[in-house]
């Protein structure tokens, strides 16, 4: 067993480069710093940490030690946060838009799962305009979901969008022919936004494709059967912004907000908020 005194120790000597840096983040003396090290080195029976008269440097099996001794601590805090009863504990029934999840959105989830074992998070994939009901009637605690910027100064807001139409990057449309429109189910925010602008700006359209996920639109979209009405940030690679070489009208912008169900629990409310707005969660993956 590698003692974590001594792996702390040899961390912050590979961090700082120095023995009295290491000790002075550490609150201990220099001394003591060089006699943890050369425990660590007699108990693997290997050279950790080069010593010359320019500084300290790591050989090559320090360099491993590095990372073996960056697991381990972290393992051991995991470990006795959730025996000392520190860790947080509880239910968390989620819900989030589906185009979210091409997003960081489930890495993010993923990591606050492994820092918080004991927190049984329940996952709900749907639209922005059921999940915000769902939230308000209890069924849900807390949901990320995108809302006509400056519609409602409920919540936490994430971040903000820009709404415009994505196609493949061919595709052509003549003006005075209906505009093929591929759209989510209603009730939708981004149908709606579609068909109110198309509405505004005195265009026909029609429906060619009608789905429920954020699959279904980007897969009509790559088959070329129509435009559909998209997060500018969360477009991939392979699509592109048509609103201007199509001359369609303009749309409005989104906000991404973490709204919460006000009679649950705030520290697992705070912790899951906390990671989202911490990550720079809205950005395509």
């Amino acid at each position: 067993m590698l003692d974590p005194v001594l792996l702390r120790t040899f961390l912050a000597v590979a961090e700082t480069g120095s023995f009295t840096l290491a000790g002075q983040r550490l609150g201990i003396s220099q001394p003591t710093v060089s006699q943890h090290v050369r425990r660590l080195e007699t108990a693997v029976a290997r050279t950790l940490v080069a010593r010359d008269t320019r500084g300290v440097a790591l050989t090559d099996n320090g360099d491993a030690m590095a990372g073996f001794a960056r697991s381990i601590l972290a393992a051991h805090a995991t470990a006795d946060a959730y025996f000392s009863g520190a860790a947080t504990r509880g239910r968390l029934r989620f819900g989030a838009a589906d185009d979210l999840a091409i997003t960081q959105l489930p890495r993010i989830l993923r990591d606050f799962r492994r820092l918080h074992p004991q927190v049984n998070l329940e996952l709900t994939v749907n639209q922005s305009a059921p999940l915000l009901r769902r939230v308000h009637a209890g069924q849900l605690d807390l949901v990320f979901i995108k809302q006509t910027a400056g519609e409602s100064a409920e919540g936490t807001r994430v971040a903000t969008d820009q709404m415009v139409w994505m196609a493949q990057d061919g595709i052509a449309l003549e003006a005075d022919e209906p505009v093929p429109l591929i759209a989510y189910q209603a009730p939708s925010i981004s149908r709606q936004m579609a068909i109110d602008a198309l509405e505004a700006a005195g265009r026909t359209w029609r429906i060619t494709c009608n789905t429920r996920d954020v699959n279904g639109v980007l897969a009509a979209v790559r088959a070329g059967i129509g435009v559909a009405v998209f997060p500018h940030s969360l477009i991939p690679a392979d699509l592109v912004k048509v609103s201007q070489r199509l001359a369609l009208p303009d749309l409005p912008a989104v906000d991404y907000v973490l709204i919460a169900n006000p009679t649950v629990q705030r520290e697992l409310i705070d912790a899951l908020t906390s990671a989202i707005l911490s990550r720079g969660v809205v950005r395509a993956v």
